[in-house]
């Protein structure tokens, strides 16, 4: 029998709210019976995904930021998404060590954070209308209703 659940989390784009969106995740992340390091794998990513939002989408400016989950069976997918500026080039942008904003000392780490600590990491972004980051993780156990 496959298992399903969902839920949908907006934001305003404050760094403040990063480390509400993580604890959110991984409380419904939960569900999958994770290791504790899956939990902060889970974090770390989701805490990349949404300060790159904030500080690369929204440049300064107020927004608005989306975190959505679904879990299918022992799978998690977790879509980050933005309306800010978006992505000139997302192949460069995924580049360890590039940053478009390194007078803030960013580290240019945050995409290879992610693909490290997730299964698989997507990126869709058009410049002017923003940026949507889906990564899913896998688990070993399976939830059963």
């Amino acid at each position: 029998m496959e298992y399903k659940n969902h839920m949908k989390l907006q934001f305003d784009s404050k760094s403040q709210n990063e480390a509400f969106a993580r604890v959110v995740v991984a409380a419904f992340a939960a569900q999958l019976d994770p290791t504790i390091e899956e939990i902060a794998d889970i974090k770390t990513a989701v805490s990349e995904a949404v300060t790159n939002s904030i500080i690369h989408g929204y440049d300064g400016n107020l927004g608005s930021v989306t975190v959505e989950c679904n879990i299918i069976d022992n799978t998690l997918e977790i879509i980050i998404e933005d309306d800010g500026n978006g992505i000139e080039d997302i192949k460069q942008a995924m580049e360890p060590l590039f940053t478009s904003k390194p007078e803030l000392e960013r580290s240019g780490m945050g995409f290879t954070v992610m693909e490290t600590f997730m299964d698989e990491v997507d990126v869709i972004s058009e410049v002017g209308s923003g940026t949507k980051i889906k990564m899913v993780k896998k688990f070993n156990s399976l939830n059963e209703e």
